[in-house]
């Protein structure tokens, strides 16, 4: 009897593999279905609106909006920082991605299941098309910005060229966290409840609607905790680069070795949301 198992068969519950892998082997397939299902996406969204993709804008400006009333004109945190304005639009864009990205990520997978239990279909093209149809909005929010630096009187500056660096690894992290809650969220449905508290609280850790003068006020040693955090890191460095007015991460930090510590929790939280899914990857469409 044993002889007419095959050899998945006789593996233990263990070692065996149960479907594909998260990039089922074919490069050129990957992507190409990554790309196909983030366009889709990112044209249903809007479809059979009047607006249309005007509607991505809303939301950060909406938030911009009342965060700029309360903390420039009632609070008056910003009255004193140079180009304020600029700089909470720009984190509140940042935040706002980083946060798209995130959450539509955590239930990903679940969402697509019909897709996921395919036996060729690459599981990994799931949450890496969210994260590329949220830099879709993410391109269009950034033309609003750059419109509103321009119409602010910032100067033009040659370091607006390197603003593609803290963005690239804004994207790389909201990636990496939304690859590893994808991951999560299918054999443990807590993760969505656990990920909304973590997200509002990274809302307000993160200098967001304040800006980081703020924290160097209290100490260096709390700027460096409130820094540790990348995606904080990340903000400050892109309005540094931005307005020339703030100070940069590595100036905030005091020096640039510090910048190895979100530097490290950076690449740890991306590489361990990588891993994580491709281990759980085969095992998927049992869990579902």
């Amino acid at each position: 009897m044993h002889a007419d198992l095959t050899a998945a068969e006789r593996l233990p519950d263990a070692h065996r593999v149960t479907g594909p892998s998260a990039i089922a082997g074919d490069w050129r397939r990957f992507a190409f279905l990554t790309v196909t299902l983030a366009l889709t996406d990112w044209k249903l969204r809007f479809y059979g609106s009047v607006l249309g993709y005007l509607w991505s804008l809303l939301r950060p400006l909406l938030l911009f909006g009342i965060l700029y009333v309360v903390f420039s004109q009632v609070v008056r945190i910003g009255g004193e920082v140079e180009h304020y304005p600029v700089q909470l639009l720009l984190g509140v864009v940042l935040f706002v991605y980083f946060a798209e990205v995130t959450g539509d990520c955590v239930e990903s997978v679940v969402d697509r299941e019909q897709l996921v239990r395919k036996v060729a279909f690459p599981r990994m093209v799931v949450p890496l098309s969210v994260a590329l149809s949220c830099s879709f909005n993410l391109m269009v929010n950034l033309i609003a910005v750059a419109l509103f630096v321009l119409l602010s009187g910032v100067e033009v500056m040659w370091t607006w060229l390197l603003v593609v660096v803290p963005l690239a690894l804004l994207v790389v992290l909201a990636t990496g966290v939304g690859m590893l809650l994808s991951a999560l969220y299918v054999p443990f449905r807590d993760v969505r409840p656990i990920w909304d508290v973590v997200s509002q609280g990274l809302f307000y850790a993160t200098p967001v609607f304040y800006p980081v003068e703020l924290v160097l006020d209290v100490s260096q040693e709390a700027t460096r905790v409130v820094l540790a955090n990348p995606l904080a890191a990340i903000i400050v460095e892109a309005r540094h680069l931005v307005t020339g007015s703030s100070p940069s991460a590595a100036e905030a930090m005091g020096g640039a070795a510090w910048l190895a510590l979100p530097a490290t929790i950076l690449i740890g939280c991306t590489l361990l949301g990588f891993w994580v899914f491709n281990r759980i990857a085969p095992r998927v469409a049992e869990d579902l």
